[in-house]
């Protein structure tokens, strides 16, 4: 077992006293906005389009440059080739069919909505109504009884609904479809399928969500004040499952969920399918040290944490820092062990939470995404060129919820922006994650000579075991003012595999293949990509290949561990699940504003 070094451990014991304070969120000693280089080992990524022939990415098609293929572009590029990613329109019921099952045959029944307009541009735009009471979301691990009961109360409520009316729309089965609809290939538009996850739609869609869902709660139990709790995993006493939803016979139980969560079981936000074998105190240190790589080391720029742009029918999957991690473990933890027995006696594709059309049905999704989308607000709070995306394809993108009245509504992207706006604010909470910047180092410089060059190891076909090359940087010794206008970014592009497979790999920085990879909290840790089984695109049902790219700002990380002069460095992958269907078609360094 690996052992903690004594400044996690005194760090993570003192997050620990103050757990339970409610304070002002404290800033970063520095904003971590640097710049970086330009490409070094290039390959062109051959992919399909919607009308299924071949191009190549890295020619300058302004689909694919505002897609991220062949590198992040500058704002100002994505702006003036925002003509080619028309914003996503809103569904309607006459492009709604059936879903299907990540892993499995199609949805055994109807994720659509029960009734709405078939044209989506009859449905009418939603205004915010008078709000009188700011709506206070709390951490879950700290609510006490009474609440408890009114959001039992709500839920019960919500469920009654469907067996009085299995169509009411604002049954607790047709608020889960919402999910399944639009994330396992219900929408097809077009012809082509529409998916929320994976790109920049991934914040305001669940923010939208959320938003309904509280307020039908909220009108159920005649309570406007009504808020749902967040899972506050991002501190010690918030990871493991709230024990509110861990109380058999209650509404907020779900005996669907993985056993191994209950009992106040600590959670891994980087779970993979597999636990990890280490103590409870390094498993939270690595928790933390995930959190800040996503939020601090890894998203300086906007299209880092929101995700790439969008265009309807896409398969490149390009999620945003937080999107990948924690949001895709914290579901894997909470589903169920997939080719399982559920319950029921039938076979498990990880229901609830660990297959996207399902997860609604777990009452603790909500939980998650609504600290999900706390981490939309700590992000901007940390300052810098950490704001909203300003691109009219996203402002305009839209969606189609009902209301607490059962009226259909279309909603913006941009009117999601302000959470107080909409009514509703967090209960602060510490952020011990800021504290956990890893400062762990190996001693010297691994000598690059002695490894392959990038060019001779991709395109990688298989990741069946621990890989090392070496790659070259295109810029030496920049000046702050350089790193504050251009990011460094490591990216691997055309990352291939079965999108039936939970997938995990880590990435490291002047490391050999001996790295501990328990232990995340070494200032070498660049970042890991993840992946939660899920519906690649319908019309193609033996297609299970996904495509996806995945970029690591390093500038900050160059600097800690003293590589800011060296002209080639040492990267290390590091398969934890699925690795043998892992392929990667080229790796670069590129220098891109942020």
């Amino acid at each position: 077992m690996a052992s903690v070094s004594n400044s996690s451990t005194t760090t993570l014991k003192n997050s620990f006293i103050s757990s339970t304070s409610l304070g002002s969120t404290p800033k970063p000693s520095q904003l971590f906005l640097h710049g970086k280089r330009n490409q070094t080992f290039k390959v062109s990524c051959k992919v399909s389009n919607n009308n299924g022939d071949v191009v190549e990415t890295n020619s300058v098609d302004r689909r694919n440059v505002l897609l991220g293929l062949g590198g992040l572009y500058g704002v100002a590029n994505a702006i003036s080739l925002a003509a080619s990613a028309a914003p996503t329109p809103s569904p309607d019921l006459k492009t709604c069919g059936r879903a299907t099952i990540s892993d499995g045959p199609a949805v055994p029944y109807s994720c659509c909505p029960p009734s709405m307009p078939t044209q989506y541009d009859t449905i009418p735009y939603y205004d915010f109504p008078p709000m009188n009471t700011t709506r206070i979301r709390q951490p879950a691990h700290a609510v006490d009884e009474q609440f408890i009961d009114k959001y039992n109360s709500a839920i019960s409520k919500m469920k009654e609904l469907d067996t009085k009316d299995p169509s009411n729309p604002l049954g607790f089965k047709q608020q889960a479809n919402i999910h399944c609809a639009y994330c396992n290939g219900a929408y097809v538009i077009d012809g082509k399928v529409l998916q929320v996850h994976n790109s920049w739609l991934f914040f305001p869609f669940h923010r939208w969500y959320l938003y309904f869902y509280e307020r039908i709660l909220g009108k159920l139990i005649d309570d406007p004040t009504f808020a749902l709790p967040y899972w506050n995993w991002d501190h010690p006493k918030g990871m493991r499952l709230p024990p509110m939803f861990d109380r058999e016979g209650t509404s907020l139980y779900d005996e669907r969920r993985n056993p191994q969560v209950r009992d106040g079981t600590v959670m891994d936000l980087g779970s993979f399918g597999d636990q990890v074998q280490t103590t409870e105190l390094q498993l939270m240190t690595n928790n933390l040290t995930l959190m800040y790589r996503q939020m601090v080391t890894n998203a300086p720029c906007p299209l880092l944490f929101f995700g790439a742009p969008y265009v309807l029918g896409n398969n490149v999957e390009a999620p945003g820092t937080i999107e990948n991690i924690p949001h895709i473990p914290v579901h894997i933890w909470t589903g169920t062990e997939r080719c399982s027995i559920l319950p029921n006696g039938e076979n498990s594709y990880g229901e609830d939470m660990g297959n996207f059309y399902s997860a609604g049905l777990d009452p603790v999704f909500y939980c998650h995404h609504s600290n999900v989308d706390r981490m939309w607000n700590e992000w901007k709070k940390l300052g810098g060129k950490r704001r909203d995306l300003s691109q009219n394809d996203w402002l305009n993108s839209e969606f189609f919820f009902y209301d607490e009245n059962k009226m259909p509504y279309r909603v913006k992207v941009g009117d999601c922006l302000d959470s107080k706006k909409m009514g509703y604010e967090y209960a602060p909470m510490p952020t011990p994650w800021l504290n956990f910047k890893p400062k762990t180092k190996s001693v010297g410089k691994v000598d690059t000579s002695l490894l392959p060059p990038a060019s001779k190891v991709f395109p990688l076909h298989k990741m069946v075991k621990r890989i090392c090359f070496s790659i070259n940087r295109p810029a030496l010794s920049r000046t702050q003012q350089e790193k504050n206008e251009q990011e460094e970014m490591l990216t691997f592009n055309c990352i291939k595999y079965d999108n039936r497979k939970y997938i995990r790999f880590d990435v490291y920085l002047n490391v050999d293949k001996n790295v501990d990879a328990d232990r995340l909290d070494k200032a070498e840790f660049a970042g890991t990509y993840s992946s939660l089984p899920h519906v690649h695109k319908v019309g193609h049902p033996d297609d299970h290949e996904a495509t996806a790219t995945f970029k690591l700002a390093i500038t900050e990380l160059l600097e800690d561990i003293g590589l800011e002069d060296e002209d080639t460095i040492a990267v290390t992958l590091v398969p934890k699940k699925g690795g043998v269907g892992i392929s990667i078609e080229g790796v670069e360094i590129k220098l891109v504003d942020c």
